[in-house]
């Protein structure tokens, strides 16, 4: 009896050999040998070659066959045959084809096309193999972010998109009319992160968040997506070991799951399977040496630019954590460390192969005092964090987080150069469309 199948089905062993199916789909590619047409149909779920075998078919299924073109829609009917020769190791023999949507002159031709030419299609580029992998990797990764939390007793705290003040100026903000007042697209949902883990013990916000950063380099967005988990009564040391067992998880997952999209991307896997617990722990004065010695013209008390963390991970080999950055160049929020006054506790993990910043978290500052000194020191306007300083009012704790970015994680897994191929439609400086 014939049925209607996902390929993913036959591939996986859950159509036998012989069985009579259907397929929906699209035609991928098609070529011809003499008697024989071969169509290579994706359905979402795998890439199928269905082989007609012309003398044996009506002159109208293969006049319909040989009409296809690139991304036209169709049904396919045919009689599945084991085939180590076929991607997959099967192959679809055709009996009946009928067109559905048809596809005149599909833009994204088989030859090499430029990145703006690509990002204008982005919508029609998402069909392709390379970006079905890294669409599928991108879905393992934050399956793995959520399994995690989940998994360890952390509740999923939903923070807001518009927020009434700027955490830490408005210069990175995209700031928007909210009916008679002024409203921010959320930089971080970490604040309200807090909130949770003062409730729940153990909390995470995960959704989009916004930069209006003129930045046009390969790590940034405007909008990305972004993973804080907040802990009560952890330190900076309770966060590095929870950060390094995160990334470990995330990345042995995908090795795990899905090495056939790595292999697709031509990915070198040899160091994310190096991405184990522990991570080297670095002290800033300690990277700051490192620098100095690989020539770098670095100027202590700065933050790392990307060639500085670029330098100091290539010592490494797995991500490394550099803790203990100057207060001045870290946020009010951060607790300083009293047997360093001049440093946070703060941490940064660096992943290898120069893509920067992976991971960025630190300490709270838990004293009332203190936190509302750094407010007005900052020049923030203190009315709108009272109820952030109520958490400090009402049964403080010592308390840690950190924030992920979903896309700069998949840019490294993959090995990808830039992070606008990282999400289905990216947003930059000076893209707003598709």
């Amino acid at each position: 009896m014939q049925s209607t199948v996902y390929i993913e089905d036959i591939l996986n062993h859950r159509a036998n050999d012989g069985t009579e199916v259907t397929l929906q789909g699209w035609l991928y590619h098609k070529r011809s040998s003499g008697k024989l047409l071969f169509l290579l149909v994706r359905d979402g779920t795998g890439i199928m070659q269905c082989t007609l075998f012309k003398p044996s078919l009506d002159a109208k299924t293969v006049e319909a066959a040989e009409g296809l073109s690139q991304e036209a829609s169709l049904t396919i009917t045919g009689t599945v045959h084991k085939d180590d020769r076929a991607p997959g190791g099967y192959e679809l023999q055709v009996s009946g084809v009928t067109p559905m949507g048809s596809s005149v002159d599909y833009p994204i031709t088989p030859k090499e096309h430029g990145p703006e030419f690509l990002m204008d299609y982005r919508h029609l580029w998402l069909r392709s193999k390379n970006q079905h992998a890294i669409l599928r990797i991108r879905h393992t990764i934050i399956k793995a972010i959520r399994d995690f939390f989940d998994n360890r007793g952390f509740t999923l705290v939903d923070t807001p998109i518009f927020t009434p003040a700027a955490c830490e100026g408005t210069s990175t903000l995209f700031e928007t009319d909210y009916f008679d007042t002024k409203a921010y697209l959320t930089q971080s949902g970490q604040l309200y992160a807090e909130a949770g883990a003062m409730a729940f013990g153990k909390a995470y916000c995960f959704g989009p968040t916004f930069r209006a950063e003129k930045s046009k380099t390969r790590r940034h967005l405007t909008e990305f997506w972004m993973v804080e988990p907040e802990v009560a009564f952890a330190d900076l040391a309770d966060n590095m070991v929870l950060a390094e067992q995160f990334l470990e998880y995330i990345v042995q997952t995908v090795l795990k799951d899905r090495a056939e999209e790595l292999t697709t991307l031509e990915r070198d896997t040899t160091k994310l399977e190096n991405v184990k617990a522990p991570f080297p722990r670095v002290h800033y004065d300690e990277a700051v040496k490192i620098l100095k010695e690989a020539g770098l013209p670095f100027e202590y008390g700065n933050d790392f630019g990307a060639p500085d963390e670029t330098a100091i991970s290539e010592k490494f080999d797995r991500p490394v954590i550099i803790h203990h950055y100057p207060s001045a160049v870290k946020s009010f929020y951060m607790k300083r460390d009293p047997g360093e006054p001049d440093k946070a506790l703060a941490m940064d993990i660096l992943a290898p192969e120069g893509y920067g910043e992976i991971v960025g978290g630190s300490q709270r500052e838990d004293d009332y005092e203190v936190l509302l000194a750094r407010i007005k020191e900052h020049k923030l306007p203190a009315e709108a964090f009272d109820w952030y300083l109520d958490l400090r009012r009402y049964g403080t704790v010592p308390h840690s987080g950190f924030g992920l970015g979903v896309e700069r994680t998949v840019a490294w897994i993959c090995g990808l150069q830039h992070v606008r191929e990282t999400i289905p439609f990216a947003r930059m400086i000076h893209r707003l469309k598709p």
